[in-house]
């Protein structure tokens, strides 16, 4: 039987050769780390959170937490890693970081049909060996160029945001609270800094004033992908920008006052031990000691030590529609399948699907099996399905999980947005646990 080849050991990566071993198929995965790292990887772990600690909705009536519990049924690692290291977030699935890319970590290396190569890979294999790239948006330049000399057009790229993260023990309590919006999830799942109107002009000035951070060579071309907008690019929308989105107040009175502030800041907890908080919805490209001034006005974050800073960095992505088919495999090179972000799924949630869709796939192929096409009455076929034709009309862009591309129910449903999103899920987890029982996946 022949071997299935991974190149990346990202969240795409590591669950696709999960899925080949799961099959009995013998799995050889290339990671560059520890000998190169990329500008935003910290650790030597494989799949390394480099942003958000957040896989965002874990409710079933939401898109995104939809593909979570397809992925759960269809024995995902990501998933079974996330599980294991929750950390409190409403309704939301956050992990710890560390604990989650550990876990992940030691189970590729435990596994007997896993044979992990320390080194990077810089061009795209024409051995005919089946081989899944996975090496994520930030794809060194050795390998993007090779990628786009197989594909035949030049690749596109957009630019990514991370939040800032504070060391928990600095944050003034006497201005911060605990609450969750609307009550959902436990108190303790988020800390919240109020804002009156007169704090809040004042930070807008100066947010909307502050120094960003120089960018260098080829990275002058900015496209932020909107769904990490940077806070800065986001505030000059307009004065009110910010209090309709990432610093609304709505849902989350202060407990002293028993009323609703102007704007919020909320700060999401990145450990199981509550030490570090993440600044939601606070991507951001400033200078650093312009973030120390600029968040430091924050109220609850005046002396607040920050742990880490927020860093841009350009995320590659490929022009998939006619280039990849619904499998994620290269049209013209079947035996070259793609998968995470570069194939054009945003999110971490969305990649690790990827991963997961290729890796079946691949190993199939290794078996002498046919392909498995998910339905596109699941979120992970849909997103498969809007990677091959979605951008067909010329303006393809990253896309996260969303109803909007499943296929259509084919019928009203009473009960707005939540029903239809119940009704979407129980569709697609009746697809997914027939595929399961007929052992399809």
């Amino acid at each position: 039987m022949n071997p299935v080849r991974v190149i990346g050991a990202g969240l795409a990566g590591c669950e696709a050769a999960w899925q080949a071993a799961r099959r009995g198929v013998r799995v050889e995965l290339y990671e560059m780390k520890p000998g190169a790292r990329t500008p935003a990887h910290k650790t030597d772990y494989m799949s390394e959170l480099v942003c958000s600690n957040s896989l965002r909705s874990n409710e079933t009536s939401n898109a995104v937490g939809l593909l979570k519990e397809e992925m759960r049924r269809a024995s995902s690692l990501i998933m079974e890693a996330a599980d294991k290291t929750r950390v409190p977030a409403g309704s939301a699935l956050a992990v710890d970081r560390h604990e989650f890319s550990k876990y992940i970590t030691e189970k590729i290396r435990s596994n007997e049909l896993i044979t992990v190569y320390e080194r990077e890979v810089t061009e795209v294999p024409d051995d005919g060996v089946l081989t899944v790239i996975a090496t994520g948006p930030l794809t060194t330049d050795a390998l993007s160029r090779s990628i786009e000399e197989t594909l035949g057009r030049a690749g596109l790229h957009f630019f990514d945001a991370a939040a800032p993260i504070v060391d928990g023990g600095t944050v003034n309590y006497d201005r911060a609270y605990f609450a969750s919006r609307y009550g959902r999830g436990e108190p303790s799942d988020y800390l919240n800094c109020p804002m009156t109107r007169e704090e809040y002009d004042a930070f807008y000035d100066a947010l909307v004033t502050a120094r960003v951070a120089e960018l260098h060579g080829d990275d002058g071309d900015i496209n932020v992908f909107e769904g990490c907008m940077p806070v800065e690019v986001m505030a000059a929308r307009g004065r009110d920008t910010l209090r309709f989105g990432p610093m609304k107040p709505v849902g989350l009175p202060d407990p002293r006052t028993g009323r609703e502030a102007y704007a919020v800041v909320q700060l999401r907890r990145e450990d199981a031990a509550g030490s570090m908080y993440n600044l939601v919805g606070f991507q951001t490209h400033l200078a650093f000691p312009e973030q120390r001034r600029v968040f430091g006005m924050i109220p609850g974050l005046e002396d607040a030590e920050f742990l880490r800073y927020g860093v841009m960095h350009r995320n590659t992505y490929i022009n998939s529609p006619g280039l990849l088919s619904r499998t994620y495999s290269l049209v013209s090179r079947p035996n070259i399948y793609f998968a995470g972000q570069m194939t054009g799924v945003e999110g971490y949630v969305e990649s690790a699907a990827s991963g997961l869709y290729a890796g079946i796939n691949a190993a199939r192929r290794a078996l002498g099996e046919d392909e498995l096409f998910f339905p596109e009455e699941t979120m992970t076929g849909a997103m498969g399905a809007y990677v091959s034709n979605g951008g067909l009309s010329g303006n393809f862009q990253p896309m996260n999980a969303n109803f909007g591309i499943i296929a259509p129910l084919g019928k009203k449903v009473r009960g707005g947005k939540r029903a239809r999103g119940e009704e979407y899920a129980r569709r697609a987890l009746e697809a997914i646990d027939k595929m399961k029982e007929e052992g399809l996946i």
